[in-house]
């Protein structure tokens, strides 16, 4: 019974964020020439889609710390990363004007990473370094032109555990680069809702936590060392 709720709560997920992406793409090609545009387009649809998602699987989700955020206060949201569904919370909730990177393998995730691709959001190469390099260093001109916020998951990979792994380094340049504060985004309880290599849902009680900015100013590449 627990896995035949699971794929039917998964089947209404991936076709309500199908639905949502459909009614977005339009909008999206329209505005294919105004990359920042599309990108808010994508935030103010991601929340629907990760509200959606959230709910699907069964999950209540609470967050404190909102006052360390505002669409007016460009930043560096660090995530940790232990859910495929990590995914969903960081588009619901981190604010209008983000800037999403993630590796390349995302664009292959049915409707997410095609709208994920289409609106402008970053990919990263994990086994190009210099590429990655690159990729990062347009991206923080990016931001530091148009004001924008990025969110990033700076263990690269998820954590099973729930425990936080080791960072790569990409935001560390991305902090060198921009000078932006970083806001960590703490989510507590996901690791366990949707096990890797399985497809049985177990909902959860979520907490999300946004922790005081920050600062990096003064920091060097040889920091990252």
């Amino acid at each position: 019974m627990l896995a035949l709720k699971s794929l039917l709560r998964i089947a209404a997920g991936l076709a309500g964020v199908g639905v949502l992406v459909a009614v977005m793409t339009p909008l999206l090609l329209v505005l294919l020439p105004f990359r920042v545009a599309r990108i808010r387009v994508t935030n103010a649809f991601g929340v629907w889609i990760g509200r959606w998602a959230m709910a699907c699987v069964g999950c209540r989700v609470s967050v404190s710390g909102q006052e360390n955020i505002g669409p007016d206060r460009p930043a560096i949201y660090a995530c940790n990363h232990t859910s495929l569904l990590d995914a969903f919370t960081t588009i619901w909730l981190t604010p209008a004007g983000t800037v999403g990177v993630a590796k390349k393998e995302v664009l292959f995730y049915p409707f997410y990473g095609q709208a994920w691709w289409l609106a402008g959001h970053v990919f990263l190469d994990r086994g190009q370094t210099d590429k990655a390099k690159a990729a990062l260093r347009r991206t923080a001109t990016f931001l530091r032109d148009n004001r924008l916020h990025v969110c990033i998951l700076p263990e690269g990979t998820r954590s099973d555990s729930g425990r936080l792994l080791p960072f790569k380094k990409g935001i560390g340049h991305l902090a060198i680069e921009t000078k932006l504060p970083i806001v960590p985004m703490v989510t507590i309880g996901l690791q366990d809702v949707w096990r890797r290599s399985t497809l049985s849902l177990r909902p959860a009680h979520v907490k999300v936590v946004f922790l005081p900015p920050i600062s990096t100013e003064g920091w060097t590449v040889e920091r990252l060392a």
